[in-house]
């Protein structure tokens, strides 16, 4: 870890480690990024020179420059990790290091879209909580997810398809033919006794494990 982007993973060691109750200057080191990051480049120290921690013996607390920049990484990480599980469907076990790099790269602004994106989820998929952002405070009556499988939209809405997350290319090739990609505009048309859309003039039944692969954004 190099520059800011070592600042900033310690500083969300730091906060993830106070979540756990924890304050230790000790047990922070035994995080192996956290040691390497010391050793390259004296980063702790220099974050305290920086005025973002405080250290009191074993102790290591955030200062309110070193809780904000903190709370904004952890956000954009966890943020990362969701969009990644949820959206591009990927592997638990490859979801960590990808969020930690992705989360480097997110502007506020994008991060503020992901959020809205992904309908301002309270936690990552771990189950910690992901610290709320001003488009959270803008739609407090309103959490609902930009994009969502389309089974769980009412008969009569128009959607446009966004990702279809099947891992299947027969099955990719096949909605293809049907003209069920992403940028098509569909219509739900019945949910009951199977569920049917409408895309141009054609009407189709799908079959329920394809539904729930279809994600759309409301249009109209």
């Amino acid at each position: 870890m190099q520059g800011n982007k070592a600042v900033e993973e310690v500083l969300e060691f730091i906060w993830s480690q106070r979540e756990d109750g924890k304050n230790s200057v000790k047990e922070l080191f035994s995080i192996k990024e956290v040691a390497e990051a010391e050793a390259d480049t004296g980063t702790l120290e220099r974050m305290r020179n920086d005025g973002l921690v405080m250290i009191d013996g074993d102790c290591v607390t955030l200062t309110p420059s070193g809780e904000s920049l903190a709370r904004a990484a952890i956000r954009r990480h966890r943020l990362a990790e969701r969009l990644l599980t949820e959206v591009l469907a990927m592997s638990e076990d490859t979801v960590e290091e990808n969020a930690c790099s992705f989360e480097h790269t997110l502007s506020p602004g994008v991060t503020e879209s992901i959020c809205t994106l992904l309908g301002h989820p309270p936690t990552c998929p771990h189950g910690h909580p992901i610290p709320r952002g001003e488009c959270c405070a803008r739609v407090k009556d309103d959490l609902r997810p930009i994009v969502v499988p389309i089974d769980e939209l009412a008969v009569g809405t128009n959607a446009r398809i966004i990702f279809i997350a099947s891992k299947s290319h027969a099955r990719l090739d096949r909605l293809g033919t049907l003209g069920i990609v992403p940028g098509s505009i569909v219509r739900v048309h019945q949910k009951r006794p199977a569920f049917v859309i409408e895309i141009g003039e054609t009407t189709l039944a799908l079959d329920p494990a394809i539904v729930k692969d279809i994600f759309v954004r409301r249009v109209g």
